[in-house]
């Protein structure tokens, strides 16, 4: 087991976390659907958690009559749950070696490290279709402790992860982001696009993959079309 789950185990506590990190607000009523356990023990875990700081309860939008009901939603002191042990460590280290060399050096370090990720996981994309290296990389990505899902909408296929690896690091700095969409796009062999991220106050992050393919076709598309002057 991953060093993101150390601290989670499939208690009704902890089910109740890793429900809540993956889909957001939910109620008790769809709390029990998932968990399929009665409302009083549902209860329970959440005065608990509630009590230890880790979730939040807020008035539900009602959109009929009656009061509206409380739905829970995870609070930031939950991140320590995911958190990997050495985040600070590597903080620190990145702001030094920010500190030494410069950006531009550290830029060029970045991307050799997302080279060296990327080349851990494409041999075992080789002949697969896209869609199947996606949901491959997502098995990849929850045995590492990394939650995550994929589905498909139209021509374009997402990839959801709901925690952050380096949560800490990402904050502080937006090139980390940009590491994980460039190492997603070689690995997936397919153009990647971040378009939600932890660090902005989603409650995940989400990539949408297109066949390289695709997306060079299109360009090309756009730039057969003759410009009118004006």
């Amino acid at each position: 087991m991953s060093t993101l789950y150390h601290r989670l185990d499939d208690s009704p506590r902890g089910q109740i976390i890793k429900l809540l990190q993956r889909n957001g607000s939910m109620d008790i009523k769809e709390l029990r659907r998932a968990l399929g356990v009665s409302d009083t023990a549902i209860r329970q875990q959440l005065q608990n958690l509630l009590a230890d700081g880790l979730i939040e309860a807020t008035r539900a939008h009602s959109g009929g009559r009656g009061r509206p009901g409380k739905v829970y939603a995870l609070t930031e002191n939950v991140r320590h749950l995911f958190a990997c042990e050495c985040e600070n460590l590597a903080l620190s280290l990145y702001d030094e070696l920010l500190a030494d060399q410069g950006l531009e050096v550290v830029q060029r370090l970045l991307d050799r490290v997302g080279e060296r990720m990327a080349g851990q996981y494409q041999h075992q994309m080789r002949g697969l279709a896209l869609q199947e290296r996606v949901k491959t990389f997502s098995a990849l990505l929850d045995a590492r402790g990394i939650m995550s899902d994929t589905n498909v909408e139209e021509d374009v296929i997402l990839l959801h992860e709901y925690n952050c690896p380096y949560h800490e690091l990402a904050v502080a700095h937006q090139e980390i982001c940009e590491m994980e969409q460039k190492m997603l796009s070689q690995v997936l062999d397919a153009d990647v696009e971040l378009v939600d991220r932890i660090v902005d106050g989603h409650h995940r992050c989400s990539f949408i993959v297109r066949r390289e393919a695709a997306r060079q076709a299109s360009e090309s598309h756009h730039s057969d079309i003759p410009s009118v002057s004006p």
